[in-house]
């Protein structure tokens, strides 16, 4: 199993209550094909770099888990059918970015 981290952009004309909904379902498709979550962080409406479908805003979301690389292809697809998001991107973490994670998942507890 490969250590994975996906980041996604909703659309920001989204209700809170259909954000919620959104992430629940694509974490539920992750744990229904063997995922293990590691992490799961709400970082909020943010304004984007450039205008991404007439949209100057984004709520952006972050999974963290480990799953095996043949999920990764199906979950990009059901990304590219739901309208619902505006990007994603999901990368493969090596033992440094590993470490990094948890290092700055530490640091967030501190915070809070």
């Amino acid at each position: 199993m490969n250590h994975y981290e996906t980041v996604f952009i909703l659309n920001p004309v989204l209700s809170e209550t259909q954000i919620k909904e959104t992430v629940q379902k694509y974490e539920d498709f992750l744990v229904s094909r063997g995922a293990k979550m590691v992490a799961k962080e709400d970082w909020g409406l943010k304004k984007l770099a450039y205008p991404i479908q007439n949209k100057k805003s984004g709520f952006y979301h972050l999974f963290e888990y480990q799953v095996d690389g043949e999920v990764i292809n199906p979950l990009e697809v059901e990304f590219r059918r739901d309208e619902r998001f505006m990007r994603y991107l999901t990368v493969t973490l090596d033992k440094h970015a590993v470490s990094w994670a948890e290092r700055r998942r530490e640091k967030l507890k501190q915070k809070a």
